[in-house]
């Protein structure tokens, strides 16, 4: 069987909610392209109510859509609506678990609903890999928050699909959970899941993805490798410790600069525009002196934060 080149393709999609009695017509998605390669992890971020929901709500049928086409794993969610939900797994923001189950019958329900014949299914491995085997019988009533997160991945995975989403999954979840639940995601990457992510830890975006599109107003405002998109700033920072305490930062105009809580003094600059050298004199002539000092690159929120901070656009 050939694999397909793309994990989910989306061209042209919109979706729009209609006007009631008391909200006026919204487009939540204005015509979003967007090409997820297959083996990839992918991110997906952007501000509350950027689509990003939206998107994955109709991935997962759970939204109608209102025009365009989608592919996942090269089947047509209009033309083959049951076979491109066997495809995907989703991990929505919402923890949905019956609280009346054990994980493992939680598991096993969830296999019996894609059809998954008994002798396939891979409950035990499941909680296995999300360190939940020693509360495999215990009611998911009586597991922490962190827990039942790591349930609702474990349940995503029942059927075995080539492509999880994954939507907000850290979210609550302690730092070492988090380390743990990002661990199982990379292995799963390694054997050939595609990975789809959404968070609004922007280091874990950046450290774990290969690729990030950025949606904002329901448009996807940039789409590239991640080291290409940390590459579009070309604003550097250079980071001084001042010989004596500063109770303000000098005004060292063209460049901005601000003082942080640890009494160090940051000054901003494009690489076009200036170099270091600049830069250090502008603060030798404020009469700032030089204790130690440092260069600090643009990371994943400064893009974000670029990217979706420009003036509103016209629906």
């Amino acid at each position: 069987m050939t694999l397909p080149e793309n994990a989910i393709e989306a061209h042209g999609l919109v979706k729009t909610y209609p006007a009631t009695k008391t909200t006026p017509e919204m487009k939540a998605l204005k015509g979003v392209d967007l090409v997820i390669p297959r083996g990839s992890i992918f991110g997906l971020l952007g501000p509350n109510g950027a689509g990003k929901s939206t998107f994955i709500n109709i991935l997962a049928g759970m939204t109608r859509k209102t025009a365009g086409t989608v592919k996942i794993w090269g089947r047509d969610i209009d033309a083959r609506p049951r076979d491109a939900r066997a495809a995907i797994g989703v991990v929505p923001q919402e923890i949905a678990a019956d609280v009346f189950f054990t994980p493992r019958e939680s598991l096993d329900v969830q296999a019996g609903l894609y059809g998954v014949p008994k002798a396939e299914r891979r409950t035990d491995a499941l909680l296995a890999a999300m360190g939940l085997t020693d509360k495999a019988d215990a009611y998911v009533r009586q597991l922490s928050g962190g827990m039942k997160r790591r349930l609702m991945v474990a349940k995503a995975m029942v059927h075995n699909p080539p492509v999880l989403v994954l939507d907000e999954p850290t979210a609550g979840v302690d730092v070492e959970l988090r380390r743990q639940l990002w661990a199982y995601v990379e292995e799963l990457n390694h054997a050939g899941v595609t990975v789809v992510l959404t968070t609004h830890y922007l280091e874990e975006a950046e450290a774990l993805c290969d690729t990030i599109a950025i949606v904002n107003r329901g448009e996807v405002v940039a789409c590239e490798s991640t080291t290409s998109l940390l590459g579009r700033l070309d604003r550097r920072a250079v980071v001084v410790t001042p010989g004596a305490p500063l109770l303000t930062a000098p005004d060292l105009a063209p460049f901005e600069a601000k003082l942080r809580g640890n009494g160090d003094l940051v000054v901003s600059f494009r690489t076009a525009e200036a170099g270091v050298e600049q830069v250090l004199a502008a603060v030798r002539a404020a009469g700032v002196q030089i204790k130690d000092l440092r260069t600090e690159d643009p990371d994943l929120e400064d893009v974000f934060v670029e990217l979706t901070s420009a003036k509103p656009v016209a629906a």
